[in-house]
């Protein structure tokens, strides 16, 4: 990969554009970036690896403030980028979030991330030649086309050498981290995951199958009611031969309670049968007496009921002549009231017919004169309201006249004070960007202090927790060694007779070393190593705290670049004033523009009404003519029509209600009529029914009416009494109760006592039966399921077993020697490659004095080994550790390092050939002799093709090299800028 262009917009300290051109940067292979500290020479590289990747390398990354705060506020923060790839050319333009003004009104707005890949040649087979525009798609096709993730491409580009000093002086696990990051041994790490995983998953199910088998075993004892010993040799055949023992003697105990109880059923059946016999001879007899005495009753009931069922119909005739009798005493009453109400009583029914038809025809000649009399009423009170209506608006007129005349001269001095209130408003919305920019700083500088005393904090918490590890390591060193000391101890308490000796193999045992009372143990040591452990993570989370609050402190002095908060605060004072004059003045404008919007409005409704209400007066007074003419016109013709009565409807009325009195008298009379003839004919109905029914008058007959329910309540009396001597004669006519004696004596309670007791002995026995069965059932069947359990763990323990110890060794532990898990040992080998490559280059460097050394031994007191690297001193022929090298070699260890594991992630990764790098500072740590040599190897990388950019401060590449991006950071606020210097 080779870059060609970079453009970068408002991003970290530039406030405008910038433009770098790495072809005419590249030329000679090598140049240098210079400049202030604090300018923003990282910022150009973090503008590289935004372009690629959307982020920036280490802590930069987590603040998100990748914006200029000095860019305009219509300036976008964006970063192009233009780089060859394996054979082809891409462009990728990427703006990050970020916060901005709102174009209308004031506060912030959020500003949404895009990104853009363009191909500026053909595009590979797979991809859109028109490009990419999805922020994920654009990640996914550069990380597809370089072969690696980000972590690795600031690793192996832009090359840190802070972080490979470290990498030289690091412990195992710090080591592990960074190639972890830069190989990509997460696949290593699910294989021992999985295998974890793995074990824990059939230890469990292992665990289930044994803790199922204990249950079984505990169920089995708990049905036959014993203990379980393993020591007994066919426990659970004898169990289940003596429960069949007991199931035999319990079934010829309740056979002879069975034969013993029917025999004692039998006796109380016989006795309880005789005793029923008994009583109900007495029953029947004592029946038959009582229905013998009733006799006489009887009779009197049954001549009642025949009468009353003879009345029955002289009743019936009764009820209707009472009901006709009532119904002529109302039809007499209404031909009095009506003929009371007409006035009329002598006049025949012809003549009442008469008077009615001559009432109607009247009315009906005054039907339409009723309709002209309600109209009349109704144009009178529209006349009295168009009469109100036309003085309203005339009114209205003349208000409307005064307002449309004073309305105009208000608007023309109200628009001069809206044009003079704008002008007055114009900088409102600089001011506002200026005050929020000078906020944030205050803030900043006032936040400063609490990130120092954070910082004096977090360190003394780190000194303490490195105190802390230091003391809990010598305390678990100590253990270990007194341990040591004890451990023949140890080993003579697992000896046996008999049995073979770990350490000599030997069967006898003559003097075996005794316990100390100082003797340390197993679980001493563990819980000490558990301890340290502890104590060692909260040291890498104080170290961590430490980092954090350092890069806090740090981004707050980049962003205050010397100012203190008193200046900044009397700056702010002063856009504080500004910006509140001009705040007024941006008010007064919105008043005023709604004071004129007011008043304009106001003059186009009043001219509006004023129309409105001379068209209204107008209506009103043509309404008012018509109406008068009509009803003077109308009024001649009602009076007229109304004789002596109020109006029309009135008299119209009178003459319907005369007719209909009218025709209800000539109603009633008829009515009347038929009534008084239907009374007669029931009266005759009567006596006939009297002397049918051979009575001698009406009230006798009435007398013998019975209701309904007292002559349904006789005839059950005399049905009973009927019922019961018939039921009576036929019990004693049955032939086994002919020889029955009723008064002898059967005693029936002793037989009942003798077969509750039978009867209780014989269900023991059953439920003693059924027990011993249900246990021997339960046995056997539980039986059954353990021989099957059994047979089931015995290939799961053993493969169990099998597992346990794989997973040990795939962890570094059991019996692996090394004590290196799989991953530790597929990064030994990567570190084994990444220091051949790097040794290479150190040797070229230092005059073949030093080179790399790769172990993979364990390290100390037990910790996992495979990732040391110590450093080969070719004058004395000894290893010696990395941490004994001076400054300039340790930049000059930590440089081939680097570009050794450069060349090595690359091959690993598969992914382009990086043509450009960039190396960061170290160079002021090297004398003459040395930079010359580094100088030779950096040859080496552009002869062979590849561009490298130096980022150092140190003066003497300036002269060195002479084409060179210069970094200038202003004194102002105005931000930072780039210039290319040649020559």
């Amino acid at each position: 990969m080779r870059l060609h262009r970079l453009e970068l917009t408002a991003f970290g300290p530039y406030p405008g554009r910038e433009e770098v051109d790495f072809d005419a940067l590249g030329e000679d292979g090598l140049f240098l970036l210079h400049g202030e500290t604090g300018a923003g020479k990282t910022t150009v590289l973090d503008a590289v690896a935004f372009a690629l990747f959307g982020r920036v390398p280490g802590a930069r990354d987590e603040a998100k403030r990748l914006r200029c705060d000095y860019a305009e506020r219509d300036t976008p923060t964006e970063v192009v980028l233009d780089f060859s790839l394996q054979g082809h050319r891409l462009r990728i333009a990427r703006s990050p979030e970020y916060l901005r003004p709102k174009r209308r009104g004031g506060g912030e707005t959020t500003q949404n991330a895009k990104a853009s890949l363009t191909w500026l040649s053909d595009a590979p087979p797979g991809h859109a030649s028109e490009g990419v525009t999805r922020i994920d798609e654009v990640a996914r096709t550069v990380q597809r086309l370089l072969g690696m993730s980000a972590e690795q491409f600031f690793q192996v580009v832009l090359l840190p050498q802070g972080d490979f000093a470290r990498f030289l002086r690091a412990d195992t696990s710090e080591r592990e981290k960074l190639l972890e990051r830069l190989f990509s041994t997460e696949r290593f790490r699910e294989v021992e995951q999985w295998f974890m995983e793995h074990r824990r998953e059939a230890g469990r199910k292992l665990d289930e199958r044994q803790q199922g088998a204990r249950m079984l075993v505990a169920r089995v004892a708990q049905a036959s009611g014993t203990e379980f010993s393993e020591d007994e040799e066919g426990w659970l055949d004898g169990l289940i031969a003596s429960c069949t023992a007991v199931v035999d003697q319990a079934a010829d105990k309740e056979n002879e309670a069975k034969r013993v109880r029917g025999l004692a059923e039998a006796e109380l059946v016989r006795r309880r049968e005789l005793a029923d016999r008994v009583r109900r001879v007495r029953v029947a007899t004592t029946e038959l007496s009582t229905v013998d005495g009733m006799r006489a009753e009887r009779q009197a009931w049954a001549v009642a009921l025949t009468a009353a069922r003879k009345a029955v119909p002289v009743r019936e005739a009764h009820a209707v002549l009472i009901r006709a009798e009532a119904e002529l005493r109302r039809a007499r009453d209404a031909v009095e009231r009506t003929a009371t109400r007409v006035g009329d009583e002598g006049s025949s029914v012809e003549e009442l017919r008469s008077k009615a038809a001559e009432a109607q025809e009247l009315a009906g000649q005054l039907a339409e004169l009723a309709v002209e009399a309600q109209q009349q009423q109704h144009d009178r009170v529209r006349l009295v309201q168009v009469e109100r209506e036309l003085e309203t608006f005339r009114r209205r007129v003349k208000e409307l006249d005064e307002i449309i005349s004073a309305l105009p001269e208000r608007i023309t001095g109200c628009r001069a004070a809206v044009d003079q209130a704008k002008n007055a408003a114009l900088r409102l919305e600089d001011l506002v960007g200026r005050r929020d920019q000078l906020r944030a700083l205050v803030r900043d500088a006032e936040a400063l202090p609490q990130a120092e005393n954070a910082h004096e904090h977090a360190a003394a918490a780190f000194r303490s927790a490195v105190d802390e590890h230091q003391n809990a390591r010598e305390l678990l060193l100590d253990l270990r060694q007194r341990r040591l000391h004890g451990i023949a101890a140890e080993l003579a308490e697992g000896l046996a007779e008999g049995q073979p000796c770990p350490v000599c193999g030997g069967e006898e045992h003559p003097s075996p070393a005794s316990r100390t009372a100082e003797r340390v143990t197993e679980a001493d040591e563990r819980r000490a190593e558990s301890v340290e452990q502890q104590a060692l993570r909260r040291r890498d989370s104080a170290s961590e705290a430490v980092r954090e609050a350092e890069r806090a402190v740090a981004a707050l002095r980049e962003r205050l670049d010397g100012r203190s908060a008193d200046e900044l605060k009397k700056l702010l004072a002063e856009v504080d004033a500004q910006h509140r004059t001009a705040n007024a003045a941006a008010a007064a404008v919105r008043t005023r523009e709604a004071e004129l919007e007011q008043l304009e409005a106001k003059l186009d409704q009043a001219r509006r009404e004023h129309g409105e209400a001379d068209r209204s007066v107008a209506v009103r007074t043509t309404e008012q003519a018509v109406l008068t003419e009509a009803i003077e016109r109308r009024a001649v013709r009602l009076d007229e029509a109304r004789g002596d009565h109020p109006d029309v409807p009135a008299r119209r009325t009178w003459l319907l209600d005369t007719a209909k009195a009218l025709i209800s008298l000539i109603d009633a009379r008829r009515a009347f009529a038929d009534s008084e003839d239907r009374t007669d004919r029931q009266r005759a109905t009567v006596l006939s029914a009297v002397a049918e029914a051979g009575f001698d008058h009406l009230d006798a007959a009435l007398d013998a009416v019975m209701e309904e329910a007292d002559r349904e309540r006789l005839e059950r009396r005399i049905r009973d009494l009927d019922r019961r001597e018939a039921a009576a004669k036929s019990v004693l006519a049955e032939p086994e109760l002919a020889d029955v004696d009723p008064a002898a004596p059967v005693d029936v309670a002793e037989a009942e006592v003798a077969a509750r007791e039978a009867g209780a002995v014989a269900s023991a026995a059953l439920s003693e039966l059924n027990a011993a069965q249900r246990r021997r059932d339960d046995v056997i069947g539980l039986g059954r399921e353990l021989r099957a359990a059994w047979a089931v763990l015995a290939p799961l323990e053993a493969e169990f077993a099998e597992l346990n110890a794989l997973t040990d060794v795939v962890n570094g532990r059991g019996q692996n020697t090394r004590k290196m898990s799989l991953r530790s040992y597929v990064l030994a080998a990567r570190l084994e490659e990444v220091a051949v490559a790097a040794t290479e280059r150190l040797q070229r460097m230092s005059q073949g004095r030093y080179s790399f050394v790769h172990s993979d031994a364990a390290g100390v007191r037990g910790t996992r080994g495979g990732l040391g690297l110590d450093v080969l001193d070719g004058y004395s022929g000894r290893t010696r550790p990395a941490k004994t090298l001076s400054g300039g070699e340790s930049f000059l260890a930590s440089l081939a390092l680097a570009l050794g594991l450069a060349d090595v992630v690359a091959a690993e990764t598969g992914g382009a050939l990086l043509d450009t790098l960039f190396v960061d500072e170290g160079f002021g740590t090297l004398d003459a002799g040395t930079l010359d040599l580094v100088m030779d190897t950096l040859d080496e990388l552009r002869a062979g093709g590849r561009v490298v950019g130096l980022v150092s401060h140190v003066e003497e590449l300036r002269q060195r090299i002479p084409t060179r991006l210069r970094v200038r950071k202003a004194r102002d606020t105005t931000g930072s800028s780039l210039e290319v210097v040649t020559g």
